[in-house]
């Protein structure tokens, strides 16, 4: 037990030395490449710990050497752009001024709904919220919001060419109203990108391939 103890706490050691000498992005937002090596070290420490057979000194030069690696894949991307851009991949601006970039979501194997939800995560919860968003390297999202925000809960009514009955039935909107809409429109509902509706009846409307519109329904109710 007591053999145990002391080569766990060498290797806590040598992993916290290990850690802060990789710097704050390491405990902060990482970049693809440096959680990959953060889930390498955790692996290589807990190997010498857990069996005794196995020689400390073997997991310490492993951890020693993913940190070299680290500090060479580093300077990589500090010196050279197209490395960087390979490594730790670019920015993907997901809604522009033409509302949702399709590509790009499917380009970062995201859809609407995933988008959606990284807007409210960052307090905006209508699409049409923010001038551009993007998902930053890291994953992370940010966005260029409007000085006039919609302060309004939508629900999704379509996405990507699929009607959710469930919230039609929350919004109290009969299928048929929709139907009209979208033949107003001239969309067919597998055309469909995105459309969520408010309390107030304010809908917004993306045809895939297409800008997106600012509509209005009649609800069952407000809220």
């Amino acid at each position: 037990m007591t053999l145990i103890f002391l080569r766990t706490a060498i290797i806590f050691i040598t992993l916290l030395l290990i850690m802060r000498l990789m710097g704050k992005s390491q405990i902060g937002e990482m970049q693809p490449f440096e959680f990959v090596i953060t889930l390498l070290i955790a692996e290589l420490a807990c190997i010498p710990m857990a069996d005794t057979s196995i020689p400390l000194l073997y997991g310490i030069v492993a951890i020693v050497a993913i940190f070299i690696l680290h500090q060479i894949v580093w300077l990589l991307d500090l010196w050279i752009l197209p490395f960087k851009n390979v490594i730790c991949g670019k920015p993907s601006i997901v809604i522009n001024k033409d509302g949702i970039d399709e590509f790009q979501l499917k380009k970062n194997n995201l859809d609407v709904s995933d988008l959606i939800e990284s807007m409210r995560t960052s307090g905006y919860f209508n699409l049409d919220d923010v001038y551009y968003g993007l998902y930053e390297a890291n994953g992370t999202f940010s966005a260029l919001e409007k000085q006039e925000k919609t302060y309004t809960l939508p629900v999704t009514i379509i996405e990507q060419g699929k009607m959710i009955d469930n919230n039609l039935d929350i919004c109290k909107i009969e299928r048929d109203a929709v139907n009209k809409l979208l033949k107003e429109q001239n969309a067919t509902l597998r055309k469909v990108l995105v459309m969520t509706v408010d309390g107030n009846g304010r809908v917004y409307f993306q045809q895939k391939g297409k800008p997106y519109k600012i509509l209005h329904i009649k609800l069952g109710y407000s809220w």
